[in-house]
């Protein structure tokens, strides 16, 4: 078997990498009736030999975390698409996002509960991103479920 070989897709998800904190905006949910503003607090490295970047998340309100996250992101090759595994603190099962990175925009869409999200990660803007996470019932209607903009810290 010949050892993998790190692709330009695959070198395309460092983009993700560093230490970012940002303000979030929760919108109005079962979660959050009345909406709420947080803290976010992102750390990604890359692992597995870069074939992978790893997420560690975690929110905060009101001076204390109520939510963490874990997420793995890959290039599959396969089926030519990225692919985030979404693990949190709402102990619901894994999540698969899947998507395209296209000029520094990362867009990734998942079957959800009840429905659907899609996760937009936009590194258009040097150094800081803006989030932003949608919701739908059907697929073709989408609503904001958090945004956020996120400052590199690392840097």
């Amino acid at each position: 078997m010949d050892m993998p070989i790190l692709t330009p897709a695959h070198q395309a998800l460092a983009i993700l990498e560093g230490t970012w904190l940002g303000q979030e905006k929760i919108h109005p949910s079962p979660f959050a009736p009345g909406g709420a503003t947080a803290i976010g607090r992102v750390a990604n490295r890359r692992a597995l030999d870069g074939f992978a970047v790893i997420q560690d998340y975690e929110q905060e309100t009101d001076g204390k975390v109520n939510f963490r996250g874990h997420g793995v992101f890959q290039w599959d090759a396969g089926k030519s698409e990225y692919v985030l595994y979404w693990f949190d603190s709402f102990g619901l099962p894994p999540s698969e996002f899947r998507g395209t990175l296209a000029e520094g925009v990362l867009r990734l869409e998942a079957p959800a509960p009840q429905g659907f999200a899609r996760a937009t990660f936009d590194f258009s803007h040097g150094n800081h991103y803006h989030y932003l996470l949608e919701v739908s019932p059907d697929g073709q209607q989408w609503f904001p479920s958090v945004e956020g903009r996120y400052d590199r810290q690392d840097r």
